[in-house]
């Protein structure tokens, strides 16, 4: 009657089930077309008697401490081992078979480029022959022969222009009339490709001789003697195109055999990978597949070829790291079950901690008890919330100097100037990159009246803060001397005492006007720096005021980078160095220069910013700022300001911007341009 009337739900769920199912059979036997439904209610009252029997036989099996021990260690211990061991030879088993397509497709990319080079190397003897006339198709057959030793099988197909033809394998012209280059070639290519039905080695070098173009196309059938130096590290190696089913049987190629088994785990492995393949007709991609059938031996003899016999020793030591590792999963399982109840009470304690670290309570501590790890975990984050705290604080005044640092940028961008109104017989434009957010390089254009302009450059020592607050200090100074240069008598008759000193001077009437005299400014300057300045700042500087009646530019250079003069002719000299540095050296004097520009000349000052930086190549150079001034010199001045700062930028790459970068161009005109 206990049966018939179980205490639980299940159980009698069970049993209803049991009855349900066993009437609908016994109405089959009597003609009911109920066979369905009865097969359907067994089934599922074999599922709840199943889930039953389980329930009433664990109970019993795990009500003694020792059996439960027995079950924990069972589903904590042996089960994440065999799983383990199952993921360990489920990875084994898809890296074997990717390592064996890695070396199938790596040799055949490694013949690919071996062929590519070739036929650039070839492309590259023919092209100085087409350009002189010479090329025809008994010297591209040598050149063929000469390049063809790696690849016996290879076809070379020349076109010049519209005209073609085609060379053997021993560099022979061949009677075959050349296939046209499809359209889709539209440069350099080269690739796996099929071509009438058969996988193919292609690659095609295009040159542009001036209306015409050179086309070199090097080709290697996919053959089994091709394959076959891979599938004697490997056993089978099996190529086709997949785009078409019907055909792909009649066009894979495959070379090799997999040898017999060396030991009862030496099994046959295999794997395969996709490649793409271009139709060379219409130029569409297909899809490729690389089928390779090896075994284990085989991989391992390839992967360690150059220990011979002796690669054995790593399925030795990979086997006793097996055994270490098995031997530490259980004393982990014990150490775990140890440490789980003292685990839970310091999770929970981290949890409520996280929680008021949530809440904004970065006062709040754990408390610490122990000295084991868990211990040190709390010991971490009571120093994290006050790190955090810290960092808070930190980040807060960070953000006061970047403001500050942005109001400094935007003051010192005002010190460049911003509209410059050109001389009638000269251009001028200027552009300064800070290698942070203020820059120590300086650079300026005064006008004086409506035909004298002073041009001035610099570089103060440093970066940073302090070189933009030297920086601004110059930006004064040069100002107002250029603007009144009378104030620079006094202080540069300071630097020489009572005797004046002939190369310091000032020319004009002494009543209307006066004009600016570099070499007197620059000794100003340096007198003026050197004694407002700390001993280790100082600057290099190059003055010049350009006279636009007489197309005359008069200059002083205190240790400036030299600028450079691109004649309209094509000359390119540097300017003289007057002196050196200012600020540095007490009672310095400066000699200034003169140079008469022509219509089309272009001045060219820079800073050590635009020259020095490097990357692999080396320097960016001067001789490369040349050249691209040269190239783009008809170009406007902001135009070529911009190439030049570009390339620059170009060349220092992903890399922090060692210095900052300043170019100031300058071209003389004629007075209707």
């Amino acid at each position: 009657m206990r049966i018939l009337r179980p205490a639980t739900k299940w159980g009698r769920v069970t049993v209803w089930l049991g009855i349900l199912s066993l009437l609908l059979w016994t109405a089959t036997l009597f003609g009911a077309k109920l066979g369905g439904w009865a097969a359907f209610t067994t089934l599922v009252f074999a599922f709840f008697g199943l889930i039953l029997g389980f329930r009433f036989g664990f109970r019993p099996l795990v009500w003694r401490l020792r059996n439960r021990l027995i079950v924990t260690y069972l589903l904590i211990g042996v089960m994440p081992i065999l799983l383990l061991l199952a993921m360990g030879g489920l990875t084994g088993y898809l890296f074997a078979g990717q390592f064996a397509t890695y070396v199938a497709t790596s040799d055949f990319s490694s013949e690919l480029l071996h062929l590519q080079a070739a036929n650039d190397a070839l492309a590259a003897q023919l092209i100085p022959l087409e350009n002189t006339g010479k090329l025809s198709e008994q010297i591209a057959g040598e050149l063929t022969r000469a390049s063809d030793e790696r690849f016996p099988r290879r076809t070379v197909t020349v076109w010049r222009g519209d005209k073609g033809f085609v060379l053997s394998t021993g560099g022979g012209l061949l009677e075959t009339r050349p296939e046209k280059l499809p359209r889709f070639i539209t440069g350099d290519f080269s690739g796996f490709v099929v071509d009438q039905d058969e996988l193919h080695l292609r690659a095609v070098k295009l040159q542009h001789i001036g209306d015409r173009v050179l086309s070199v196309i090097s080709d290697i059938p996919i053959t089994q003697e091709l394959l076959q130096p891979t599938a004697a590290r490997l056993g089978t190696v099996t190529l086709l195109p997949l785009g078409d089913s019907e055909t792909s049987s009649h066009n894979q190629v495959y070379a090799g055999l997999v040898p017999p088994r060396s030991r009862w785990f030496d099994f046959v492995l295999r794997a395969g990978t996709l490649f793409d393949v271009v139709d060379w007709q219409t130029g569409k991609k297909q899809t490729g597949g690389i089928g390779v059938v090896t075994r284990p031996s085989m991989l391992y003899s390839t992967l360690f070829a150059t220990l011979g016999d002796k690669f054995l020793i790593f399925r030795d030591i990979l086997f006793a790291i097996a055994v270490v590792f098995g031997l530490i999963e259980i004393v982990a399982l014990y150490i775990g079950i140890r440490l789980s109840s003292s685990m839970t009470g310091s999770v929970a304690e981290l949890y409520r901690a996280t929680v008021h670290v949530n809440k904004g309570d970065l006062s709040h501590r754990i408390q610490l008890k122990g000295r084991d790890q868990m211990a040190a975990l709390g010991m971490s984050f009571n120093s994290m919330t006050g790190s955090l705290a810290k960092l808070i604080e930190e980040q807060k005044e960070k953000q006061r100097l970047e403001n500050e640092l942005s109001i400094a940028y935007e003051v010192q961008e005002l010190l460049f100037p911003r509209q410059v109104t050109d001389l009638p017989s000269l251009q001028v434009h200027g552009v300064c990159v800070p290698a942070r957010t203020v820059s120590g390089d300086y650079y300026d254009f005064i006008p004086l009246g409506s035909d004298r302009l002073v041009l001035a450059v610099g570089d103060i020592s440093g970066k940073g803060i302090s070189a933009a607050l030297l920086m601004a200090t110059v930006h004064a100074f040069v100002r107002a001397y250029s603007l009144e240069p009378e104030m620079a008598l006094m202080p540069a008759s300071l630097a020489y005492g009572s005797q004046e000193d002939p190369r310091m001077y000032y020319r004009g009437d002494g009543s209307t006007e006066s004009q600016v005299a570099p070499a007197m400014l620059m000794t100003t300057l340096n007198y003026q720096l050197y004694r407002s300045t700390p001993a280790a700042k100082y600057a290099t500087m190059f003055l010049g005021c350009y006279d636009a009646k007489a197309r005359v530019l008069t200059y002083c250079n205190a240790g400036h980078l030299p600028p450079i003069i691109l004649r309209a002719n094509g000359e390119v000299f540097r300017l003289a160095v007057n002196g050196t540095v200012v600020g540095l050296f007490d009672g310095v004097s400066y000699d200034e220069s003169t140079l008469v520009m022509q219509t089309g000349d272009i001045f060219v000052a820079y800073s050590d910013g635009v020259t020095e930086p490097e990357n692999e190549f080396g320097e960016f150079g001067e001789e490369r700022l040349v050249e691209l001034i040269k190239e783009h010199r008809h170009k406007p001045l902001a135009r070529i300001t911009e190439i030049v700062a570009g390339a620059v930028a170009d060349w220092i790459g992903t890399v922090e911007q060692p210095d900052d970068i300043t170019i100031v161009l300058a071209r003389c005109t004629s007075p209707s341009a």
